[in-house]
Parts: structure tokens; sequence; C-alpha cells
């Protein structure tokens, strides 16, 4: 809101131009996995917010999918009330240093900022790592008072969904645990990413307000293997699960050569570095012996983290091969400006043919064609066609894979859980599966997307979930469909079932 008596904001009189972000110097930073965005300082944070025009219809919160409530986090941050500021920005998003870092807010927040029309848009992606870093610094947390209600609720998967879900019923009551099949808590933000974008420090940090709680996470459980989704709804006595298991599995072009030694998905490559400490060797005895050359398919985010690991790992030329060009990557401006800063080398407009071997049956070479752009096809990107008689072959000893996901299968061949056409969980618009107080959402269910995406899935999973529980929702004033004011107890919805559970088994077991 604006303040009686301010000068009204407005294009002319606002910083014309974005606060600088410092980054290490590329020749550096490729000797090591310290962060290469260094983040803002007080000052910079207070020129960056001093660009909001603090919109009264601002058109970033919808287009946040946890609907933080952007301007009112950046006005305090304006006004120095910064733990304020926190406060408005935990209250829809419990991962603010590790969204401002990794989301990518140009094509959500940032995209449809009006300041962006004229100038650049308010870097709000940033504003929001400043707050969350200042926030782990200062030691703020916000736990609410929580008094228990008797639901049980098992989450599947320690990713931003299952994070996002685990806080929201915590926060209304339930015993929740978060089962984790790898041996550290964080999904894909632990063994996805890699730590100079996103350092381990911070994820710990963020997933020690989630303990702080009352969620418990156990490691090292393969839900699917140790014991199925109907166990955990019938011997290990949950009301209600979540499944944020993410889509790890990773995809191939089939092409002849995959199965030689030295290639890989960067999928494995990433969790092998981020989470074996093949980035630390000799310390840690987990080498992966990437070669001199290393050539990643794809250029999407996934594949910038992978050539530039590969990078920090000993590799003298990485190159990026991709059919389409550079305008038409998916991944974030400031990631590919960053790999290429670091030295990577860019194939545009090239695909991949065959996967060449030497006597060992080990990856020598690649075999490509050049590509051009031709008709746009059903993404409305313009379709990359061969150019004919363009192959041509480059050295390689290791080939990454870095073409996206599918859904992990261990659940769908474990359980009756409905699958799509894709192998996906299929859900509802309340994102219930077929298993009744069985809820999904992330990119099990929508297949790879961005973190904030799955955090809103997983935050919209939990208001399903406390709906099919009728455990009283403070955030939605809701009222069941037919519910009028004579359907009460005790001046309490009927609808909100706040009684007793019994399970039947148990009471025919108990008379007999």
């Amino acid at each position: 809101m604006e303040k009686k008596g301010a000068k009204k904001k407005t294009i002319r009189n606002i910083p014309q131009d974005r606060a600088p972000m410092p980054v290490r110097d590329a020749d550096e930073r490729v000797q090591n996995f310290k962060e290469v965005a260094c983040g803002f300082d007080t000052d910079a944070a207070l020129v960056e917010a001093e660009r909001c025009l603090l919109c009264p219809d601002p058109a970033c919160v919808p287009g946040c999918p946890v609907a933080i409530d952007i301007v009112g986090f950046i006005e305090n941050i304006a006004d120095g009330n910064y733990r304020r500021s926190y406060d408005i920005l935990s209250d829809a998003n419990l991962l603010p240093a590790i969204c401002g870092r990794v989301c990518p807010q140009e094509d959500q927040c940032e995209g449809v900022c009006p300041v962006g029309d004229t100038l650049e848009p308010v870097a709000i992606g940033r504003l929001e790592r400043w707050i969350g870093d200042l926030a782990l610094a200062e030691g703020w947390t916000n736990e609410p008072y929580i008094e228990p209600n008797g639901f049980k609720v098992g989450i599947v998967g320690s990713g931003p969904a299952g994070i996002a879900c685990a806080a929201d019923m915590a926060k209304a009551g339930c015993d929740v645990t978060i089962y984790e099949a790898l041996h550290a808590p964080g999904g894909v933000l632990r063994y996805g990413i890699p730590e100079f974008r996103l350092p381990n420090e911070v994820i710990d940090a963020e997933m020690r307000n989630l303990t702080r709680m009352g969620v418990k996470i156990e490691c090292n459980t393969l839900v699917g293997r140790l014991f199925t989704i109907e166990q955990m709804l019938t011997e290990l006595g949950f009301h209600s699960v979540f499944i944020g298991s993410g889509a790890g599995y990773p995809k191939f072009m089939g092409i002849p050569g995959e199965s030689l030694h030295g290639v890989l998905s960067a999928n494995e490559l990433l969790t092998r570095c981020n989470l074996m400490g093949a980035g630390d060797f000799p310390h840690h005895d987990t080498p992966l012996g990437l070669g001199k050359h290393v050539a990643v398919i794809g250029s999407g985010n996934t594949a910038m983290d992978a050539m530039r690991v590969a990078l920090r790992l000993g590799a003298e030329k990485v190159y990026c091969v991709y059919r389409r060009t550079r305008d038409e990557s998916p991944a974030r401006e400031e990631e590919i400006v960053h790999t290429e800063e670091e030295g990577i080398e860019f194939h545009w407009l090239t695909a991949p043919l065959e996967i060449l071997g030497d006597d060992d049956g080990r990856v020598r070479a690649m075999r490509c064609i050049r590509m051009e752009l031709g008709e746009p096809d059903e993404s409305g990107r313009r379709r990359p066609v061969e150019v004919e008689g363009s192959e041509y072959e480059f050295e390689a000893d290791t080939v990454v894979y870095a073409i996206g996901t599918n859904a992990n299968p261990v659940l769908g061949q474990t359980s009756k859980l409905k699958l799509n056409q894709w192998g996906y969980l299929d859900v509802d618009e309340d994102l219930a599966t077929s298993m009744a107080g069985v809820y999904a959402g992330g990119d099990i269910v929508t297949g790879a997307a961005t973190v904030i995406l799955a955090m809103g899935l997983g935050r919209q999973a939990a208001r399903s979930m406390k709906a099919y529980l009728g455990v009283r929702d403070s955030e939605s004033a809701y009222r069941p469909e037919g519910q009028g004011p004579g359907n009460v107890l005790f001046g309490i919805d009927l609808g909100e079932k706040n009684f007793t559970r019994i399970r039947v088994a148990e009471a025919m077991s108990a008379a007999t």
C-alpha cells in the first residue's frame, strides 16, 4: 500500500538499473564447488526493493505457484522491516533461501512484472534469496503452536513437494513422517543440484526448520521395496499418504552405442558427485573417471549443471550438444551465461547419431549431424530438420544424457495405484490418486518441472488431505457443498468430521 504523503512510484522515478549480483571469477570458480552467485548485500537489496512499483493488483502473485505476497515482502524490505518481510515470505514458502537460488523467476513472477515492460524486471528471486539467507544467519524461524489432532500422515519423498506437504500437515496438527530412499534428505535439491548453485548447508538449515515442527524423516527407506503404499495405510497405521517421489528415471535416445562404458545419465553424474563425494576425491574414494573430453546431450538446467560439474571434476573439454539454437534452450539465461563464461563449447543445431567405441568397449567419439530449424511443431518451437550430408565426428571419453526423465516405476509396480499413459501417477483435480486417502504431487504427477511448482502441488495436496481427514483448515474458510447453518453440532460444521474414527475391522475383532 502507498504510504500517506509518499510520492507515487512510477517507472521514471525508480532506480533504472537492476542491482548487480556479484559472482566469482570464472577462472577461479571452475577449480572448486564454491557457490558462484554470491548474493546481494543490504545496500543492493534496498536498491532493488525500491524498484518495485507496489502494484495494487500485482501480476507477480498469481505468477507464483505458491502465491507469495511478493509486494508485501518487498515493501517491508524497503522499509527496513526485514523480520516482517521474512514472516510474509515464509508463510507461503518454507524454503525461501532455496527457491531464491534455483527457481526460474524469469518465467514466473518476474516474467509478468510491469517494470519489465520498459526496464529489467524487479529481481524478485534475488530479494527472496537475500531474505532467506538473512533468516538463516539470524536464526529466524516461525514455529506455530501445534495442537495434535491424532491423525498420522506419511510422506513418500523428501523433495520440494514432500517438504511443502509435510509442513502444512504438521501445522494442522498431524503426526508426519517422511520416508526418503537416499541417505540424506532433500530429494532433487540434494542429489540433482550441485553445490556451486545450491550449497548443502542451505538445504540442511531449511530441513531443520521442518524437523522443528515435529516432522520425522526416515532416510534409507525405499517405499515399494521395504513396504508398500497399501501397507502404509494398514499395517503402519497412516490415515493418509502423500507421494512426492519425483521422476528420476533417465531418458535415453535409443541410438547405437548407448551401452558402451562411459555413457551415463545426468542424474547419475550429479548424484554421484553431490551425494557420494566424487567432487572431493581423493578425500572420498568415489571417483567418476570422466576422462578429458565430455559431451552432454541436452540444454536444460540439468544439462548446464552436468557440464559445469564435469569441468570441475577435471575434464579438459566439455561440449553441449543440442539440436536447436541458443534461443530455444530451456535453461535459465543466467545458467547459460555462467556456463559460457566457464568455457563450455556449444554445438547448437546438432543431433547425435551414434556413440562410437574402442576395442575395449569404451566411448571414444560421437557421430553427429547438423540441423536447421523448419516449421513449428506441436510445442510451438520450430522443428529441427537434418541437413543432408553434414555428418561429422568429435572426440569424447564420456557422453552424458540430460534430455529429461521418466517416472520411477517402483511405486507403479508395487501398488495398485492407477498410472496415466506416460507412467506417471494419475490424479484428479484434488490430486487424489485412485487409492482412497492417497494423494500425489510434484514430478511424479507432472513430469520434470520446477522446485516451486512442486511445492505448490504439495501444498494443494495438503489442503485436499485436510479436507479428506476432516481437519479444520485455518487457511481456507470453506463450507462443504450442501452444508448450512442447521447442520452443526456444538457450533461445528458436521462436514468437518471432528470425531473419533473407529476402524471397522478392529471393532468387529473386539466384539468377537
